[in-house]
């Protein structure tokens, strides 16, 4: 039996597996995430460190899987920058996904500067890489000097196992259009930034290197093997559940919901990204700041932060609740799709003396829902069709109830696959088709996902929440000055 490893690094930390050619996990690591093993932070020397205790845990659990194998592939969380040196080192930790440091820095910058005519200008926003590095530049003069290349998180990972620098076009879509040049100016241009620290981009199924010699065990057992290129956690994630398919919209619901619908035909949606994912299909959608992170937030407010999150959904199953519970806005640390305003803030409307703490938590889940169905309601209309299916993926597909909640508020099917985790998956088909096992990404969907289980919306309870959706728009409008004139998150560190 042959195997790839499989890497997913994701917000609350790293995964690895050995899968064979059917999707099959051999061995994961972590079975379990022990408490405090896994690092959440965004030094990226960590994240090195992490992947070789993974794959040691790995080749101890199965050698003879970990010997068989041939190809690597990682994916990762996105719209997050390592800043390497000539020297192939780190300069500085990471700037996170969330981070809205360079909102300061970016204002100034807009207003000093002629944007007119370029068209990653409309999709400038504290979130953007250019941003990041603007902010760099101004902010850390000395590492902007240093940096030669700016790297995903699972290039750099990448980068160490092979010492070859290079990234796909989806993950960096953002740059590169920032990089390119519209009547002899680029936006990267006129904001003064360096275009050369964009890393070389190849396809996802293509190798960015082979193994270097001489790695910390176990890595010194597979040097020669090829490394391949791989995209985001997102990407990898629905390809992981076979939905890179024209007509089906994914759900990956993780630290932060990522929500899409694939099209196969490219169309433009107010607040959402359009991004070519290859094999004839775009996804129209994005990543939001709400999720997993929120309903950790929530129950450490509800003092109930030791308790597993998907144990406290599946409490309100029998939890007792009013048949109105509040409305919720879950913009705790700003927003990016639709919004893209890091500044709008989180709220409870209609809360009353009857209401408590189960209807508060619920009204959490379907506060993340309604903002899910707000995306997908925009994409659709972009793209004149109807999502076919849900496919729902991550830490909140372990949830029969939170997929079913999701099925009654977006009014659509939504499926469980087999294997829950997509990312690893997703990855391995990478790896897979890389290696000649399968023709194209639609064949690997094909033959290495499985669906288990199907959600079908309940007509009544799914009118219920048009109803509240309706409300929920109304409130997210009135209340955004609000939110603004209170005062903006704090940003990261």
């Amino acid at each position: 039996m042959t195997t790839v490893l499989a890497i997913d690094l994701g917000g609350s930390g790293l995964r690895a597996a050995l899968v064979d050619a059917h999707g099959s996990i051999v061995a994961r690591w972590p079975l379990e995430r022990p408490a405090g093993e896994m690092s959440g932070s965004a030094d990226p020397a960590l994240w090195w460190r992490d992947l070789n205790v993974a794959a040691l845990r790995l080749a101890d659990a199965e050698p003879e899987a970990f010997a068989a194998v041939r190809g690597i592939c990682i994916c990762g969380m996105t719209r997050t920058q390592v800043f390497v040196g000539a020297d192939g080192t780190s300069l500085r930790q990471a700037i996170g996904f969330g981070d809205t440091r360079a909102a300061s820095e970016l204002s100034q910058a807009v207003a000093g500067s002629d944007l007119a005519g370029l068209p990653e200008a409309a999709n400038l926003n504290p979130y953007h890489p250019a941003a990041r590095l603007l902010w760099l530049k101004h902010a850390e003069p000395e590492n902007y000097a240093a940096t030669k290349v700016v790297l995903e998180p699972k290039d750099w990972l990448a980068f160490k196992l092979s010492g070859v620098a290079r990234s796909d076009a989806i993950s960096t879509v953002r740059l590169r259009s920032a990089a390119e040049r519209l009547a002899g100016r680029s936006l990267l241009g006129v904001l003064g930034l360096d275009a050369s620290m964009l890393p070389e981009t190849i396809e996802p199924t293509a190798e960015v290197g082979r193994v270097l010699p001489g790695l910390p065990a176990p890595f010194d057992r597979l040097a020669g093997v090829p490394v391949f290129c791989g995209s985001h956690d997102t990407w990898a994630g629905v390809v992981g559940i076979g939905a890179v398919v024209a007509g089906r919209a994914y759900n990956i619901s993780g630290t932060s919901e990522v929500l899409g619908l694939i099209t196969d035909r490219l169309v433009a949606a107010p607040g959402l990204m359009t991004v070519d994912w290859g094999g004839g299909c775009w996804q129209v959608g994005g990543p939001s700041q709400t999720g997993g992170a929120t309903l950790r937030h929530a129950l450490r407010m509800l003092g109930r932060g030791d308790e597993d999150p998907a144990a406290a959904v599946a409490s309100l199953e029998t939890a007792p609740r009013c048949a109105a519970p509040p409305l919720f806005l879950p913009f705790l640390e700003g927003e990016r799709v639709p919004y893209w305003d890091p500044d709008l803030r989180g709220a409870f409307i209609g809360l009353s003396a009857a209401h408590g703490p189960a209807d508060l938590l619920w009204a959490v889940l379907e506060g993340i829902a309604l903002l899910n169905r707000e995306v997908l309601g925009r994409a659709e209309a972009a793209a004149g069709c109807r999502a076919e299916v849900v496919r729902m993926a991550g830490g909140g597909a372990r949830s029969e109830l939170w997929a079913r909640i999701k099925a009654d508020v977006l009014n659509r099917p939504v499926e469980l696959c087999d294997q829950p985790e997509a990312g690893l998956v997703g990855a391995a088909a990478v790896a897979w088709t890389g290696l000649g096992r399968y023709p194209d990404l639609a064949a690997a969907q094909a033959a290495m996902v499985r669906v288990g289980r199907r959600f079908e919306p309940d007509p009544v309870r799914a009118e219920a929440h048009a109803e509240r959706a309706v409300l929920w728009a109304e409130i997210q409008a009135a209340t955004a000055s609000v939110g603004r004139r209170h005062g903006a998150p704090g940003t990261s560190g």
